[in-house]
């Protein structure tokens, strides 16, 4: 009798640590980001920052990744469960038959700036983009699809430019100082650091929404939370909560100024120069939604735009209504 007892609390014991164990693992939520340290996905870290992915009870563990491409890849494979990454991804990769959807809209302007060398001044605009190399962060990334869609509108045709991956930040701006790249685009800081420098002037603008409905044709929603659609249904209460902790950092950054956000993030961010930081933060906070909603025009200019080059868009019908949801950030408290 006592052997068997013995047994049965040692099997019901081993079954709570399983059962444990199973729960912590399911509430461990691994997101990707795509380069954190760039204002435009500024939220995934202010999030941290400020404590709000452990107030929703949360175990949420953020990974850098320079490309959005690659973090979509983590995503697809099962290695994350989210990427914050350009919205712009859930059209493309439904065209593929992958169903993803972003779940809480950061951003309604991508924050991003097609920058020229210094070197080049016969860059006069897109339409002279033709036999030269223009950086972006990867290949397939959001800023290839952009920087396509630029020269494609200026009738400069694919295949008659280089598109070059090499990041952002330093490996940036090393490309565009050794002529690697003659124009490339990109986000804040490094537009502020290249202006700095001398090393680069601004030729599209799209850091505002007011900026991006003349480059773009209308609102263009970029940085976003996206998800796998099964993960998502399998999982609303921790979808919840991530709405939850990110819909409060969104009205966090509506409600502060730019130094009191930038008081919450990491040094190294502010790369030696938190005054630019900041000005550039403050110049640019607008592109940020206030409560996380998809804007109501914005999946059709993105439709619109990927259309305009893209292979994987044209000639397939995309249903735009399972690229996002609003059920999540509409239901955050």
């Amino acid at each position: 009798m006592l052997k068997r007892n013995l047994i049965s609390s040692v099997a019901i014991l081993a079954g709570v640590i399983v059962g444990t164990m199973a729960a912590q693992a399911d509430d461990k939520i691994s997101i990707i980001v795509g380069g954190y340290e760039k204002h435009i996905y500024l939220p995934a870290k202010l999030a941290e920052s400020l404590g709000y992915f452990k107030d929703q009870g949360l175990d949420v563990e953020l990974i850098n990744e320079g490309a959005g491409v690659d973090a979509e890849g983590e995503l697809l494979a099962g290695n994350v469960q989210g990427v914050v990454g350009f919205y712009d991804h859930t059209i493309d990769l439904q065209s593929k038959g992958k169903m993803v959807e972003s779940v809480v809209q950061f951003s309604q302007a991508p924050g991003e700036v097609e920058m020229v060398s210094s070197k080049h001044p016969e860059i006069k605009s897109p339409a002279d983009f033709k036999d030269h190399d223009l950086g972006v962060t990867g290949l397939g990334s959001s800023t290839n699809f952009l920087t396509q869609y630029l020269a494609v509108k200026n009738n400069v045709a694919l295949g008659t430019f280089t598109s070059v991956a090499v990041g952002a930040g330093d490996t940036f701006i090393a490309a565009m100082e050794q002529d690697k790249i003659q124009a490339g685009m990109t986000t804040e800081p490094t537009i502020t650091r290249l202006i700095k420098k001398g090393v680069a002037v601004p030729l599209v603008d799209m850091r505002t929404v007011e900026a991006t409905r003349t480059a773009l044709g209308g609102t263009y929603p970029a940085a976003s939370l996206y998800m796998q659609t099964d993960w998502v249904a399998a999982h609303k209460e921790q979808v919840q909560k991530l709405a939850n902790a990110f819909v409060k950092t969104l009205h966090y950054i509506h409600d502060h100024s730019a130094e009191e956000i930038a008081a919450k993030m990491p040094k190294d961010f502010m790369v030696s120069d938190p005054e630019g930081y900041v000005k550039a933060l403050a110049a640019g906070k607008g592109m940020f939604t206030e409560d996380g909603v998809m804007p109501e025009d914005g999946p059709k200019t993105v439709l619109a735009v990927l259309g305009t080059f893209s292979k994987n868009v044209k000639g397939h019908d995309i249903d735009l209504s399972k690229t996002y949801t609003t059920e999540f950030v509409k239901a955050a408290k």
